[in-house]
């Protein structure tokens, strides 16, 4: 009788919940490396947006990614079954249940008295920068983790004229609180211009419309618009080329912080201590009043309206170069 052939069962796969914007998902590069890290022979799928998929793959850090838009739909049934499901999303219980529901063996997340399966996670701590928080979840679960590891490669990929070394104009916030005005951009624009360096301004599906304003308003043409489409890789090369980038409180700061490119960032209700670029890389610039609010709010931020065109313009002209690397362009 032949003996049967035995096989070692295939390790099960560490699923992450991250079902959030351009920003959310580059603060959590450090701890999806450092997960990448700990479970190497696991498959680890990460559940982002959509649109985020190819930016995701830049990482490193994952093996599939599949869609996920929010909390509001069940994760796909790819996802179910996990031997670890990791919440880089949020601290719960909507998020929590959500991964409870794919029914994982075991949940990596921050305690929430709702959900009684993070009973033994550790503490949310609301005054925590967005990348610390998510190393401190998996540090103090046993995972080492770096919140350094920012940096992301891109794919080569084509590039408008005019784009490399050009000061980046990205004008768009997700909400109308983060939004610096219209024509402060554009007198930020214009003085760019005045001085010698190409312009860009660059926005998302919606914001099309915003960026010409600002490009009309700094006497720029129109193909110095780069807003509405190709896509986050497409963007993320734009910033990879630019000389210097300037924004509000939004997802392309995050890929400026990434990618290497000097930045002037204005921050109006949100404290860059919580969401800012790292404090050890002197070629970003955040600006602040000081004053936090409704990082929702439907007008602009009173702190954000405090910061002046002559503030932005110092900033970008003071901006220290940073270090050689091999950034795509």
């Amino acid at each position: 009788m032949t003996a049967p052939i035995l096989t070692r069962a295939a390790p099960p796969p560490v699923v992450v919940l991250r079902a959030l914007g351009l920003g959310g998902l580059l603060t959590a590069v450090p701890a999806l490396r450092a997960l990448a890290d700990a479970f190497p022979r696991h498959p680890r799928l990460l559940a982002v947006p959509a649109a985020l998929a190819p930016l995701a793959r830049c990482a490193g850090a994952v093996d599939e990614v599949v869609p996920a838009e929010g909390l509001d739909q069940p994760l796909r049934r790819l996802l179910h079954g996990a031997g670890l499901a990791v919440n880089l999303h949020d601290h719960g219980p909507e998020s929590h249940n959500l991964l409870l529901a794919a029914e994982p063996r075991r949940l990596l997340a921050f305690a929430h008295p709702a959900v009684p399966a993070s009973s033994q996670g550790p503490r949310w701590r609301a005054d925590e920068h967005e990348v610390a928080r998510w190393c401190r979840l998996l540090e103090e679960s046993g995972i080492a983790a770096d919140p350094h590891r920012l940096d992301v490669e891109l794919p080569p990929g084509p590039l408008p004229h005019g784009a490399r070394g050009a000061t980046l104009v990205h004008p768009g916030a997700a909400s109308p609180a983060r939004r610096w005005p219209a024509e402060r951009f554009a007198a930020v624009a214009r003085a760019e211009a005045h001085a010698g360096r190409p312009v860009v301004v660059t926005g998302g599906q919606d914001e099309v419309a915003l960026a010409h304003e600002v490009a009309t308003g700094a006497g720029l043409p129109r193909g110095a618009v780069h807003a509405g489409h190709n896509g986050v890789l497409a963007l993320g090369r734009l910033v990879a080329a630019a000389g210097r980038v300037v924004c509000g409180d939004t997802g392309v700061a995050h890929l400026a912080t990434a990618l290497g490119t000097p930045s002037v960032v204005l921050f109006g209700p949100t404290s860059p201590a919580l969401w800012g670029p790292p404090a050890d890389r002197p070629w970003h610039r955040a600006l602040w009043a000081g004053t936090s609010g409704d990082p929702d709010g439907r007008l602009p931020d009173p702190g954000l309206l405090a910061i002046a065109v002559d503030q932005v313009r110092e900033a970008l002209g003071d901006l220290p170069a940073a270090p050689d690397r091999a950034r795509v362009a």
